[in-house]
């Protein structure tokens, strides 16, 4: 986080990759403020990642890369945002369903 905090200044174009395996969740709820403060200063940003936090950031344009393409899709779309969401309303059944095989 100091880097983002420190090092990132006001108008410029900033490319990430996958800033949030260095950040717990609640961080990367820190981090949207901190995009929030330098887009406010013309601050642009292009982040590859697989965070469903860092995917909702307000007014964010979503990428899907495919093989053949290059779309822009809605928040809901990607399956790493479908798979958590679906984790955290069914966790019990999901592990159920995973561990059957293993009693």
């Amino acid at each position: 986080m100091s880097l983002f905090l420190h090092r990132f200044k006001g108008k410029a174009l900033y490319l990430l990759d996958e800033p949030e395996s260095a950040l717990s969740p609640s961080r990367q709820l820190v981090f949207q403020r901190v995009l929030r403060e330098l887009t406010d200063r013309q601050a642009q940003f292009i982040i590859a990642t697989h965070s469903p936090i860092l995917l909702g950031y307000p007014d964010a344009t979503i990428y899907r890369f495919d093989e053949e393409k290059i779309t822009d899709i809605e928040y809901d779309m990607p399956e790493h945002v479908q798979i958590t969401k679906y984790f955290l309303l069914n966790r019990e059944k999901i592990l159920e369903e995973l561990w059957k095989d293993e009693r």
